[in-house]
């Protein structure tokens, strides 16, 4: 199934019905409800859905943001926080979440599991700096990469079992309503779960059938260009707990969210691992134009036709 995101133009419209139909237009007719979304556009949204001008294809935590956030930011609460209220916020609005997917008859919900305190300015936007000027083979990287690697796992546990303690009650519900939770890989290090927590995290589910995981075509990448995986190897290793994936380009060495067939990504070899019709989503920058998309589109559906609609 391949299906186009709401967070390509969700900033750009007040209604969320008009929102709808300009993705429609751009030659999708499955949509992700993603975050950002303000409860003012779920009317909007629901009579495009009741027209049958689209299906729900799945939802991305939260949905509809918080009211009290004014900004698109999804990982306003977490369930690592070190604050009780953040984590309880951050579950009634998941729960919230859920029940809308449900009623929009939504696949799976992606969900970001939280992260551990470490500052991204100290770690990993140094680190891709240093890449961006060529130096990812000088000693120096090469000792803060070991260096940021050593002082994550020293503090992860503690972030890594509330994220645990969390899932588990959440499955519950997503068990009564027919939602997979679709666990996201992210793009910075300091993010949870890591590459080895997510092994860990699916294998503490191995028999909960609606936990699965979510691959970011993008997020993956970023932390290919800096070293920490190898992107194809760790699809390979993780992709018989793959539920879909959010699909967009990298442009080295950090800027993600572009367009297929922008960027640096291989989809031929990346895609071999993916379950046949399982959901792939666009989940574009704003700023990608609505011609480039739908140029790509047609290549897309050229090269991966069985990916396709």
């Amino acid at each position: 199934m391949l299906a186009f995101s709401t967070c390509w133009n969700n900033s750009r419209h007040t209604d969320g019905e008009p929102m709808i139909e300009e993705i429609v237009n751009l030659g999708f007719n499955h949509i992700e409800l993603s975050h950002g979304m303000t409860i003012a556009k779920l009317p909007g949204i629901k009579k495009a859905y009741q027209r049958g001008l689209f299906t729900c294809s799945g939802v991305h935590n939260y949905f509809p943001s918080p009211v009290e956030v004014m900004i698109d930011a999804p990982d306003a609460y977490e369930f690592t926080s070190h604050r009780p209220f953040d984590r309880q916020r951050a579950m009634d609005m998941t729960f919230r979440t859920l029940d809308l997917a449900a009623e929009f008859q939504a696949k799976y919900l992606v969900l970001h599991m939280g992260s551990v305190p470490l500052n991204s300015r100290q770690w990993t936007r140094p680190l891709t700096a240093a890449v961006s000027e060529g130096h990812q083979r000088q000693p120096d990287y090469i000792k803060s990469k070991i260096a940021f690697v050593k002082k994550r796992e020293k503090i992860a546990p503690l972030y890594y079992q509330r994220a645990i303690d969390a899932l588990t009650k959440i499955a519950e519900r997503a068990a009564e309503l027919g939602v997979k939770l679709a666990i996201e890989s992210r793009s910075r290090f300091e993010d949870l779960p890591t590459e080895r927590e997510m092994i860990a995290l699916q294998e503490h589910f191995a028999d909960h059938p609606w936990v699965g995981y979510w691959h970011d075509f993008g997020h993956v990448q970023l932390k290919h260009n800096l070293g920490l995986l190898d992107h194809t190897e760790w699809l390979e290793k993780i992709s018989k707990h793959l539920i879909g994936g959010h699909v967009h380009d990298v442009q080295w060495p950090a800027r993600d969210h572009r367009t297929p067939f922008s960027g640096t990504l291989d989809y031929a070899a990346l895609l071999k691992f993916f379950p046949k019709n399982c959901p792939l989503i666009w989940e574009l920058s704003p700023t990608r134009q609505a011609e480039e998309i739908r140029e790509n589109l047609i290549q897309w559906e050229r090269e991966f036709p069985e990916r396709s609609r």
